[in-house]
């Protein structure tokens, strides 16, 4: 497992202001059951439609770091890929996730920052009914390789 090579996302030196990235979610029952599960979140607010009848929402509503995982998981995945890592984020939520909704996630690349290594990203997350239910940006280091990944490294061990 340690000699196989693992291929990395793309470097500061490959990455351009303007480009873009769009992914849609649908945000089902299993994923927010594995959220609520794996954090032990219980506001009832998340899963009961009795509990959520009585609040503003009128229905049960998607937590919003399961939105914020989605975006996460994007920049790890795509942009810019495996090995980068999220430095810092600022993000609003003007309307609420609704269960079985759809999301739309537009992301941009508005700046590079070679000297500091880092990236920021604009995000802007629609509904289905073309409103933004998320708005932000955030920054992002990109994967450095700094030494071989052929296993020679681990020569002395």
């Amino acid at each position: 497992m340690l000699l196989r090579k693992r291929k990395l996302g793309r470097k500061i030196e490959e990455i351009n202001i303007g480009e873009k990235l769009t992914l849609t979610e649908k945000m089902e029952d299993k994923d927010l059951l594995l959220y609520l599960g794996l954090t032990n979140d219980a506001n009832p607010l998340y899963i009961q439609h009795d509990y959520a009848s009585l609040t503003s929402y009128t229905k049960p509503i998607v937590p919003n770091i399961m939105l914020v995982g989605i975006i996460t998981s994007a920049i790890s995945k795509y942009l810019p890929g495996p090995g980068s890592h999220i430095l810092s984020q600022e993000l609003e939520f003007p309307k609420p996730v609704y269960h079985y909704g759809t999301v739309t996630f537009f992301f941009e690349v508005i700046g590079v920052n070679r000297e500091n290594h880092f990236i920021e990203i604009d995000i802007i997350g629609v509904n289905e009914e073309e409103e933004i239910v998320l708005k932000g940006s955030m920054k992002a280091c990109p994967p450095k390789q700094i030494a071989s990944t052929d296993g020679s490294i681990l020569d002395n061990f």
